[in-house]
């Protein structure tokens, strides 16, 4: 899962930037509003945690703009407001959770978990299952047929974006914009060496899920025999 911040409190975006990361997100963090638009609309974020108060461009023009783009991301106010208006502002913008400021780090991870469960109907409990496989993205760990085997985190979003797709091919662009970020130098030879090891993966736990390349487009997530 890959997580946008928008905060213009460097400190604190530093702050949940690494407790985020501790916890198996992959995290980008912007300090002002025409940033935080521009990278919301790109659409490979999977959550956004927005400040109201933005340089530039406030939170709740941002979250206005998304939504009249059709970008239906989830996004969390954080705010240091706690005034009943502010958060009926934002949840009427289209918000899906609102947080003051300051709060604590097992009550955002909650609220974190339960944006995440409304918007993907296929997260389970952190657990994604496709064919015979069953992909546990809290503790990295893949099994099948009677088989587990720990995955590295890169492995594990990468899996987990495959699985989401199922059967629709994921081009390498939109790999690298999701695993390693949108203005990442991050190339092509880098997602093959993470198929590889997938792919691996896969034949040892005897899987008929099987990695799929569809030559000059991406790759596909496929149930084999």
């Amino acid at each position: 899962m890959r997580i946008l911040i928008v905060e213009d409190e460097e400190h604190l975006a530093e702050a949940l930037t690494q407790i985020l990361k501790k916890h198996n997100y992959s995290v980008d963090a912007v300090h002002d509003g025409p940033s935080g638009l521009d990278n919301a609309l790109s659409g490979i974020y999977d959550l956004v945690l927005l400040d109201v108060m933005l340089p530039g461009m406030d939170g709740m023009s941002i979250l206005k703009s998304l939504r009249t783009e059709g970008v239906m991301t989830p996004v969390i106010m954080l705010t240091a407001k706690g005034e009943i208006s502010d958060k009926v502002a934002g949840l009427d913008y289209g918000a899906d959770d609102y947080i003051a400021k300051p709060f604590s780090t097992d009550e955002l991870l909650a609220r974190i978990r339960a944006a995440l469960r409304r918007r993907n109907e296929v997260l389970q409990e952190d657990t994604l299952k496709y064919g015979d496989i069953e992909l546990n993205m809290a503790n990295l760990k893949l099994s099948g047929n009677g088989k587990e085997i720990k995955l590295i985190l890169k492995e594990s979003e990468l899996m987990e974006l495959l699985i989401t797709r199922k059967m629709a091919v994921t081009s390498k662009d939109q790999i690298i914009e999701k695993l390693w970020g949108f203005d990442s130098e991050a190339e092509s030879n880098n997602v093959e060496v993470y198929i590889s090891f997938l792919r691996k993966k896969l034949t040892f736990l005897q899987s008929s899920v099987k990695i799929n390349t569809i030559r000059g487009v991406g790759y596909v997530l496929e149930v084999t025999g």
